[in-house]
């Protein structure tokens, strides 16, 4: 039998400084079997690997768009060194978290646009995947995909029908989770339907993107209401909202994402097998 796999968790966020274990204890608990930790910087490969052999996930190393910034060459050589380092260990599976983000203002896109593909580059050389941050860049992204033949993940993805077609017909699954739940993100409501189920991967991208459940609009956290806080065990609910939006159970569409989150990420088979044998 499969289990749920959180494809985009932080579980090294500060966030969740506090009580790490019991929460990815009680996404244990909720049926999460796997999580699959990207790193955003340098500063966090030590931190996301750790965590992923502790709790028998698996991780990704990678330049976060947002954090080009503060980002130099050398970063990308550590990122070449490490990937050549840990090319052997299993848990490593992908290069990620790298993209671009248009929606964010006062970002450099140039600077941007030179780790996307620098990153791309050497997920070509390591014959890695890739995870890929897609907000309001789907048309940039997709062209230096064209260039460089990678597969992987579009996480948290927003964009058109039609790109998303083009992302698949270039290998990559979507990730979908807690924007799925709102009743105003018609568009992804519409793509998480439409979409082949072959394409579509779960996620909840810890601890961001709450589902509907746990938001509070700026109002209500003005009065002291605090926003909940995401995290992986809120995934086989949300995955019911899709599931519901399909029309299909909730068992075949775990079933289904779980062999697409071993396609777009290989490495996952061999992680998932060995898990199935220990229970």
């Amino acid at each position: 039998m499969s289990t749920w796999i959180d494809t985009h968790c932080h579980l090294d966020a500060p966030e969740f400084a506090r009580d790490r274990t019991a929460v990815r204890e009680r996404a244990k608990a909720a049926g999460v079997g796997h999580c699959v930790l990207p790193a955003v910087e340098v500063g966090n490969f030590q931190a996301v690997r750790e965590l992923a052999h502790q709790h028998g996930d698996s991780y990704a190393l990678g330049i976060h768009p947002l954090c080009t910034a503060g980002a130099s060459e050398g970063d990308l050589q550590a990122l070449d060194e490490a990937l050549a380092e840990f090319g052997d260990d299993p848990r490593l599976v992908a290069v990620g978290e790298i993209g671009l983000d248009l929606f964010v203002p006062g970002l450099d896109f140039d600077r941007q646009e030179f780790f996307y593909r620098e990153q791309l580059r050497l997920a070509l050389k390591h014959g890695l995947p890739v995870i890929v941050h897609v907000r309001k860049s789907a048309d940039q992204l997709l062209k230096h995909l064209r260039r460089l033949p990678v597969k992987g993940i579009a996480h948290a993805f927003n964009g058109s029908e039609q790109q998303a077609s083009a992302f698949v017909e270039l290998g990559f699954k979507l990730g979908f989770g807690g924007n799925v739940t709102y009743d105003r993100a018609q568009q992804i409501q519409r793509l998480a339907a439409a979409l082949p189920l072959s394409a579509i991967v779960m996620e909840t991208d810890s601890p961001d993107i709450p589902p509907h459940w746990l938001y509070r609009t700026a109002q209500e956290r003005a009065d002291g209401s605090a926003q909940g806080r995401n995290e992986p065990a809120e995934l086989p609910r949300i995955a019911s909202m899709l599931a519901l939006l399909r029309g299909i159970g909730t068992d075949e569409l775990k079933d289904m994402a779980a062999r697409n989150s071993e396609d777009a990420l290989p490495k996952l088979s061999v992680l998932l097998k060995d898990q199935a044998a220990e229970r």
